[in-house]
């Protein structure tokens, strides 16, 4: 998007009209007088404030410090070298061994209660293990592996042996340590000894490593392995502390509970021989018994009652029917055999001799007479057994009564003892369970007696590796120290020297923020002539370039115009100067031709650097006029600066007529699509930060990006004298429309002759 918008649209005809130049009128040189007064510039300060406020540093500046002064930096650096290298080989050397003790939690299954045998052990946990870490940094084991290994008879855990140094008396009398008299000995080898003294359990795991330092190698490793050993007999001595209270306690509670049981089991004897609750067999009491052996046989009564009477019955039928008798009592009977088989033999005889005699025959009439006589023998044996049978039924229903009697009877002895019954079994109770428990304790008792005795009881851990003796000290690390001391010397001598440095970068912005603008004049020095006119009665003056030869410099109004026009000027100047921060970036720009808008630009910035920081950034590079009123015609502008061949301070210059900076964009012949790189527009943030009003000289912006023209900036247009009102009003409209947050159009171009008297105003 460029900002030439005046150029196309249905209005072309219109635009184009306004756009057409009027013809230059000639104009008469006047001689000028030449004199060389003016202050001394500020830009490389303002340009160094810009570089510090864009946040850029200077990296070259930074380097040529650090080169200009390395003796600042190896000097330290080699003392520190060579102090760390002393040092270490000073220090007394310590040598580091370390034993390795697992916690398994694991103990023989011979020797566990007979409860958790049946048991998976749990594993332990990290909490666990952490606390078997203190134990073998408790002060119990501490003592005793300073008593086994004679660790307070050695200079190196007891200072006091082998004399305190002054630096240490020194260190002690003003409080940086403690004094090494007012401690016990005891205190002053526990010091030593938990300070070399390192215990950890290994990360996600159950091992326990002992590390222990000593200035004897072979002391080092037997201190560490004898915190090992002693770490599990501390252990196996508390097991069988543990075993032995707890079989002192439980010989106390075993000889109370005997007597508890034989009292409990008196009571049950007594109370049973005074209720008559004697117990039988199956373990039951006597009425208990006896009712139900009475219940047994009145149940045998009746069923012989009822068997009897059903015998006794059937029979009867039989013999009142006339039917033959083929009862289990008749037939079994031996008489009634002997009558059946008799009457066998009658019949037989009867049916033989049937056969030859006839039925009056008295033979016949014999054997007839005789089985009728068997016959009735038979029936009466029938009915005595029935008789007999019915007596049984009598007699069985006697006992019956008899021994229903007696069970009501024991039923009723049986209601009247069930209460003491309920008693005997509450003390019966109360015996067994005092007799459990002295069971229980007598077992228990048992084992902790038998762990009590045993030598090695189990502990929760075993040493998986023994501490060695080292060759190599452990402390100091040499290489490590010397390297660290020798690059933190380096390090801390250079960031010295640049933050020095830094700090000599930002000092001239401060300065130039906090210097009144009257202490700079003060301070000005003799640079560049400028130009003074020297007006003669009835001529108007014209501007000669005093470096370069720019387009001579015509008047086209005459004085009364020329004061117009410098009075539009000098209230636009104070319309932006009372609008403050909001006026901080003013964009002019126009169709007139780019030497009206750069004079234009020029007399706007002069009236506003009476009392401000004024700069003006040539974006046009369409008239020499601004390398002509600078005080450095050849300096280099924004195309350097993007190609990295310049920097602020360069690209800033002064104004020969008065207090304006200006920046150029370009030395001649530069290429204009460097002015399109993203990198002006943080120029132009840059100067936006160190000055009061930043005034672009955008020409007719054709090739320039909006954004760069347009971002919160107001816009001044010059318009061609000869521009029609309607294309006036339209190019306003199309510039508020691109993002100018406010358009002033001037009336028509600054001539020569009122850029002149921008100066003689300014020297008021």
């Amino acid at each position: 998007m460029r900002l030439a918008f005046w150029r196309a649209g249905k209005d072309k005809a219109v635009i184009e009209r306004a756009v057409s130049k009027p013809k230059p009128k000639p104009a008469p040189k006047i001689e000028v007088e030449i004199e060389a007064k003016v202050e001394a510039s500020p830009a490389p300060v303002i340009a160094k404030q810009a570089q510090v406020e864009s946040g850029d540093i200077d990296l070259h500046a930074l380097g040529a410090a650090l080169a200009r002064k390395r003796g600042w930096i190896i000097v330290p650096t080699v003392l520190a070298l060579v102090a760390s290298l002393a040092i270490v080989n000073l220090v007394t050397p310590r040598y580091k061994s370390e034993a390795r003790i697992l916690i398994d939690g694991r103990e023989n299954v011979f020797l566990r209660p007979n409860s958790d045998r049946t048991e998976e052990r749990q594993a332990l946990d990290a909490e666990a293990v952490t606390s078997q870490v203190q134990l073998v940094l408790s002060r119990d084991l501490a003592r005793e592996i300073i008593k086994k290994n004679k660790l307070a008879e050695r200079p190196e855990f007891d200072p006091v042996l082998q004399g305190v140094s002054p630096l240490k008396s020194l260190a002690a009398l003003i409080g940086i340590a403690r004094d090494p008299f007012s401690m016990t000995p005891e205190e002053r080898v526990l010091d030593a000894y938990y300070e070399r003294l390192q215990a950890y359990a290994v990360d996600k795991s159950r091992v326990i490593v002992v590390e222990f330092q000593s200035a004897d190698p072979e002391l080092a490793a037997r201190v560490a392995n004898s915190i090992a050993d002693g770490y599990l007999v501390l252990q196996q001595g508390v097991r069988q502390e543990q075993a032995r209270n707890a079989s002192q306690w439980l010989a106390g509670e075993i000889e109370n509970l005997r007597k508890k049981v034989s009292e409990a089991e008196a009571r049950v004897e007594d109370f049973r021989s005074k209720s008559s609750l004697f117990v039988g067999t199956n373990n039951t009491t006597l009425s208990n018994q006896q009712m139900g052996e009475v219940n047994t046989q009145l149940n045998n009564a009746r069923s012989m009652k009822a068997d009897a009477e059903s015998k006794a019955r059937l029979i009867k039928e039989m013999l009142q029917s006339g039917k033959p008798i083929e009862a289990s009592e008749v037939v079994n009977s031996e008489l009634m055999r002997r009558l059946s088989e008799q009457r066998v033999t009658l019949r037989a005889q009867l049916a033989e001799q049937s056969s030859t005699l006839l039925g009056n025959h008295p033979r016949i009439k014999e054997l007839k007479a005789q089985l009728g006589d068997l016959d009735n023998q038979i029936r009466d044996e029938a009915a005595k057994i029935s008789r007999s049978l019915e007596n049984d039924a009598r007699i069985a229903s006697g006992r019956v009564d008899g021994l229903t009697t007696s069970l009501e009877q024991l039923k009723k002895q049986a209601a009247s003892t069930n209460g003491q019954d309920v008693q005997l079994r509450a003390l019966e109770r109360e015996a067994k369970a005092q007799r459990d428990l002295l069971e229980t304790y007598l077992a228990k008792y048992r084992e902790a007696n038998t762990r009590e005795t045993i030598d090695t009881a189990p502990t929760d851990g075993r040493i998986i590796s023994r501490a060695i003796v080292s060759n190599t000290p452990a402390y100091p690390k040499k290489l490590p120290i010397v390297l660290i001391a020798t690059i933190a010397t380096l390090l801390l001598s250079s960031g010295v020297v640049v933050t020095g440095e830094l700090l000599r970068q930002t000092a001239p912005r401060a300065a130039a923020v906090f210097t009144p603008a009257r202490a700079q004049a003060q301070a000005a020095v003799r640079q560049e002539p400028f130009v003074q006119p020297v007006v003669e009665p009835a001529v108007e003056p014209a501007v000669e370039p005093v470096m370069e030869e720019p387009a001579p410099l015509q008047p086209e109004m005459a004085a009364d115009a020329g004061v117009t026009e410098f009075t539009e000027i000098e209230h636009l100047a104070d319309g932006l100067r009372a609008a403050g921060a909001a006026a901080k970036k003013v964009t002019v720009l126009g169709t007139a031709p780019g030497e009206a808008i750069t004079l234009s630009t020029l007399t706007l910035a002069r009236h506003l650097a009476r009392d401000a920081r004024i700069v003006v950034v040539d974006l046009a590079a369409s008239s020499p006029t601004i390398a002509a009123v600078s005080v450095d015609a050849s300096a280099p502008g924004l195309a350097e600066l993007m190609q990295g061949e310049a920097s602020f301070t360069q690209i800033i210059t002064r104004d020969k007529l008065s207090r304006l900076h200006l920046v150029m964009a370009g030395r001649p012949g530069f290429d204009r699509s460097l002015l399109q790189s993203p990198r002006v527009a943080l120029a132009i943030d840059a100067l936006l930060r160190a000055y009061d009003h930043v005034l672009i000289d955008a020409g007719s912006a054709s090739d320039l990006p909006a954004e760069l023209l347009t971002a919160h900036a107001r816009a001044v247009v010059v318009p061609d004298a000869s521009m029609a009102p309607d294309a006036r009003t339209l190019m306003c409209e199309q510039l508020k429309a691109v993002g100018f947050s406010e358009v002033t159009l001037l009336s028509k171009p600054v001539q020569p002759s009122d850029a002149m008297e921008a100066p003689r105003v300014v020297a008021a």
